[in-house]
């Protein structure tokens, strides 16, 4: 098994998501509030914080989804997401193990397929986490 990322209070910046959110372009801002609501609804025990300027869905500082904004779009991001099922083909990324959801205000909801990938990934990260100390 291999050693989960862990942020620890060094790692962790001080930001709002108030303060983040008035950074982003303002065609961009409802969606990434939204998504970083649902980061927050995953399950009773996570935490969102603030790393490399943006927000971080946590247990126990063991990260395992995030939304990040762009010029043009949000990206909903996965630290594990090369190792999810994905039936609609919406994760992008080459990386060992992140993926990402890229969404355009313009475009159609894709907000149905995108919240399985949030559950999973909580789900997949209790269970590495349950599994790093046994």
């Amino acid at each position: 098994m291999e050693k989960l990322l862990r942020f620890i209070s060094k790692d962790i910046q001080n930001i709002t998501f108030e303060e983040w959110l008035k950074t982003k372009p303002k065609d961009l801002q409802l969606l990434a509030t939204q998504w970083y609501q649902q980061l927050q609804t995953c399950g009773p025990d996570v935490m969102v914080i603030f790393h490399d300027d943006y927000p971080i869905a946590c247990v126990e500082n063991v990260p395992f989804a995030y939304v990040n904004v762009y010029t043009k779009h949000v990206n909903v991001g996965f630290f594990y997401g090369a190792f999810f099922f994905d039936e609609h083909q919406l994760l992008q990324g080459a990386g060992k193990r992140m993926r990402h959801i890229k969404i355009t205000p313009n475009q159609p909801s894709i907000d149905p397929m995108i919240k399985p990938f949030l559950r999973t990934a909580y789900l997949d990260i209790k269970k590495r986490m349950n599994e790093a100390t046994e």
